[in-house]
């Protein structure tokens, strides 16, 4: 076996140089990348830390009002934003929310396109599906190494890797609900004279969408599974202090901050189950 391991391939030499090829080459592209994730989240912040508390919860409830027209949701989701006011997270948890909702519109606007280009071209998604899978299983905290090289410390690095590790989520999900398309909606389409980008807008995109609105759903969960890692980063939010428990070895702090995180999960997988039976 020695001769095999005297003649390593140097798998970690070539990433490295790679890496640094990508930051002597193209340092003004992450810096403008940087620059835009780091506005992004400034803003989301402003909007949901600026107002009072009350009025946040009362928008949410609002939002949840008109997506699922249930007040056992509304009434849910409101106890669980007074709960985790009343454990006093309402700070860490409004930066986690931001990470959050930032990586949402990132994955769900690149993803979603791309997902369609996929359907529409099935070799193309052949080629696509060993780069997803790569991205699914490496493990996240790889992610973190080239995140801290291009762009630092902070919540950016933390949005960078999140959005990684998400992204091939709603990929996957609007490829499925896209390519399942019945044939014959299809040629429906097709015999009353219907354009391709018709087809796509009246015909697809409307069967697609629970597969969509599941690709949403999984982003945010896999999101809010980033957030302790985040914080390993510099990110800021709920991942903070279950880092801190964990050095502390504190299992009461440990315990608060991680139910507060599935407080938040369910917050936002009951307001967004849309196209699904409501009950």
């Amino acid at each position: 076996m020695e001769w095999l391991t005297d003649n390593k391939i140097p798998v970690g030499q070539w990433a490295r140089s790679f890496f640094d090829w990508l930051k002597n080459n193209f340092s003004g592209f992450f810096d403008t990348l940087a620059d835009g994730a780091e506005a992004l989240i400034e803003v989301l912040l402003w909007v949901i830390q600026t107002p009072h508390p009350f009025i946040i919860i009362a928008a949410f409830v609002g939002l949840t009002w008109v997506l699922q027209r249930n007040w056992k949701t509304c009434l849910l989701v409101a106890a669980g934003f007074l709960f985790i006011i009343n454990q006093g997270y309402w700070e860490e948890m409004t930066e986690s929310m931001t990470l959050v909702v930032s990586s949402c519109l990132v994955c769900m606007a690149v993803g979603v396109p791309i997902g369609i280009a996929a359907a529409h071209r099935p070799r193309l998604y052949r080629v696509m599906q060993p780069v997803l899978d790569l991205m699914q299983t490496l493990p996240t905290f790889v992610y973190l190494i080239p995140a801290i090289v291009f762009f630092g410390i902070g919540m950016v690095p933390g949005l960078i890797a999140t959005v990684i590790f998400v992204l091939p989520a709603p990929v996957r999900l609007t490829y499925l609900g896209i390519s399942s398309t019945p044939d014959t909606l299809l040629e429906a389409a097709e015999a009353f004279g219907g354009t391709g980008n018709q087809k796509l807008r009246k015909v697809e995109l409307p069967h697609a969408l629970p597969q969509i609105m599941a690709g949403l759903n999984q982003t945010i969960m896999l999101s809010l599974s980033m957030v302790v890692v985040a914080a390993l980063v510099g990110a800021d939010g709920l991942g903070v202090p279950v880092v801190r428990a964990l050095n502390q070895v504190n299992t009461a702090l440990g315990f608060e901050s991680g139910f507060i995180i599935v407080v938040v999960a369910i917050i936002l997988d009951r307001m967004l189950r849309i196209g699904q039976n409501k009950q």
